[in-house]
């Protein structure tokens, strides 16, 4: 009897020890995974090499951009032949615009999807996922008015057209632009919108492509694209 109480009491000692054992054993690996965690680092982001363009930054991004982006003039590649443009010094913020646009490459693939006749042909958009790809990148915002330089609506003037959103002030969309095809000069436009540049070599294209058939919304029965723009000396 004496030894059976014995071997009672020795199993259950070894039972208790193991018990022990194991909840240190437990405690010991909760600690060593919380020390791995604490081990890893967080890796800083890549800084983007542009801002996300907004009302309250452009300005500003754009005052500091044409100091160091002089460049004035530009060539565009559409199906109908090339045009050059000369954009205007005078309005340092619109040019600046066009050539940052021209420099992320904004314009390639884009249309000239509004054409009235012996009036204007206007380009910097299209129907495409892409072009909202784009525009998501470069940001959202528009460009102050700058119509008191003197320039004028005449023939192979490019112009930049207001925002279609409620624009009492006549903000510009820094996306789009026209180019005047009217001989005489579209005097009613004149103090309306920003002319920052004009056409010196292409004009029989600006011709060609303001001869397109249009459906009733002046938009081209076939696309008129204009493949690519880029910088020129």
């Amino acid at each position: 009897m004496r030894f059976r109480w014995v071997v009672i009491m020795v199993l259950f000692l070894w039972n208790c020890e193991d018990k022990q054992t194991s909840k240190q054993t437990n405690t010991s690996t909760t600690k060593d995974s919380i020390g791995d965690k604490s081990k890893v680092v967080n890796e800083k982001q890549p800084k983007p090499e542009f801002p996300i363009l907004t009302d309250s930054n452009a300005m500003e991004f754009f005052l500091d951009y044409e100091k160091e982006h002089k460049e004035n003039k530009v060539c565009m590649f559409t199906d109908f032949g090339n045009i050059d443009i000369l954009l205007y010094d005078k309005t340092k913020f619109h040019r600046a615009n066009f050539i940052y646009l021209t420099k992320r490459k904004y314009f390639n693939g884009t249309q000239f999807y509004r054409v009235v006749k012996d009036f204007v042909i206007q380009g910097g958009s299209s129907d495409g996922l892409d072009l909202y790809k784009k525009r998501r990148k470069i940001g959202r915002y528009l460009l102050p008015p700058d119509t008191k330089r003197g320039y004028t609506h005449k023939r192979g003037a490019i112009s930049m057209p207001s925002s279609e959103i409620e624009n009492a002030y006549k903000l510009a969309s820094p996306f789009q632009f026209f180019i005047v095809v009217n001989s005489q000069r579209a005097k009613h436009l004149d103090g309306e919108y920003t002319i920052f540049g004009e056409v010196i070599n292409g004009m029989d294209v600006v011709d060609k492509i303001n001869a397109v058939e249009t459906d009733d919304g002046d938009w081209p029965l076939q696309n008129v694209y204009i493949k690519k723009v880029e910088i020129i000396k």
